[in-house]
């Protein structure tokens, strides 16, 4: 296991709980390709924060890791949905190129 994920998970362990330790932790799961691991923090990431785009992008690459499309496309629509209201251009480019991907590959 990576270091950072030990160090990560003790401080979920020690009450430190919040979205950006549930993305890094997520992120570091789908790095290590442990996608279920990765999914359950990715999901706890955006229910502490149905705003962090982010979270929903990397959220929407592990559903399709898992095989799951309806799920990627849902998580992707919802990312994109925060990143246009907060103005965050680079991550509605990605998320809209991510969904005409999976539109053209269905």
């Amino acid at each position: 296991m990576n270091p950072m994920v030990g160090n990560l998970e003790k401080l979920l362990a020690q009450g430190k709980d919040g979205a950006l330790l549930r993305y890094t932790l997520g992120k570091a799961y789908a790095d290590e390709e442990q996608m279920a691991l990765a999914r359950e923090h990715l999901q706890q990431a955006v229910a502490l924060d149905a705003a962090y785009s982010v979270a929903w992008k990397q959220l929407g690459k592990v559903e399709l890791a898992l095989g799951d499309t309806q799920a990627a496309r849902a998580a992707w629509q919802q990312g994109l949905a925060c990143a246009e209201a907060k103005g965050d251009a680079q991550v509605v480019k990605e998320l809209q190129v991510f969904l005409r991907r999976l539109d053209k590959n269905q």
